[in-house]
């Protein structure tokens, strides 16, 4: 049916006002944050990761685990356990290996003050008696001169068996392969015993202060 002038104008008035209204709804929403502003999902999933780092910042310090310490030079964190430094160990096996050389170095032309003159100093006084009466033996003694024996050797340092401190001093013992080669009017003979020898630190010096054939006991 046609409409009259009146309602052709109402109609158009709401018309505008509906358009107004949905103009001033649509400018008003993505001004505002409504619902195209609902996106910022985005950065509440990134912000898990800073409540696992506040998580673990109140863990009780004393169930965080201690910092591995860092290794030094030639691994020496071990001596703060030890009764003697890096350069006291060096000094001990020097001294140990230079008295095993002498021990088994010797001549059917030497007699017994030679033979412990050049070990003086490296070992203790009452090491040094007995070796001077091992060496003095008679039956060994008139053996070596018979055979025009003489004898040439090496210390090979093969573990720490102890160490120690007393009131004496702070101790090393060594578990030393020496190697000797005798020579005399007999067929070469050459042996590689294993000894016990345990070095003393006194006055900043190491001294032998006891050497035992291994499987034997005392020497």
């Amino acid at each position: 049916m046609d409409l009259t002038p009146g309602q052709r104008r109402l109609v158009f008035v709401v018309i505008v006002i509906v358009l107004v209204g949905l103009g001033f709804y649509l400018i008003h929403g993505r001004g505002s944050g409504g619902t195209p502003a609902a996106a910022p999902s985005t950065p509440a999933r990134t912000a898990a990761p800073a409540a696992s780092t506040s998580s673990a910042a109140n863990v009780p310090p004393s169930v965080v685990p201690a910092p591995t310490p860092v290794s030094t030079a030639g691994g020496a964190e071990i001596y703060q356990w030890l009764p003697f430094t890096p350069a006291d160990l060096t000094a001990a096996a020097q001294a140990t290996t230079s008295f095993a050389a002498d021990y088994v170095t010797w001549s059917y032309q030497e007699d017994t003050a030679a033979y412990v003159a050049k070990m003086r100093g490296l070992v203790t006084t009452a090491a040094l008696t007995a070796v001077e009466a091992g060496y003095g033996t008679p039956g060994v003694a008139s053996q070596r001169t018979t055979d025009k024996q003489v004898s040439t050797g090496t210390g090979t340092i093969d573990s720490i068996s102890s160490f120690g401190t007393s009131s004496a001093g702070t101790s090393i013992t060594f578990l030393v392969t020496i190697n000797q080669q005798v020579t005399s009017t007999q067929p070469t003979a050459t042996t590689a015993p294993q000894y016990t020898v345990t070095v003393l630190s006194s006055g900043g010096a190491w001294q032998v202060s006891n050497i035992n054939l291994s499987d034997l006991g005392n020497t």
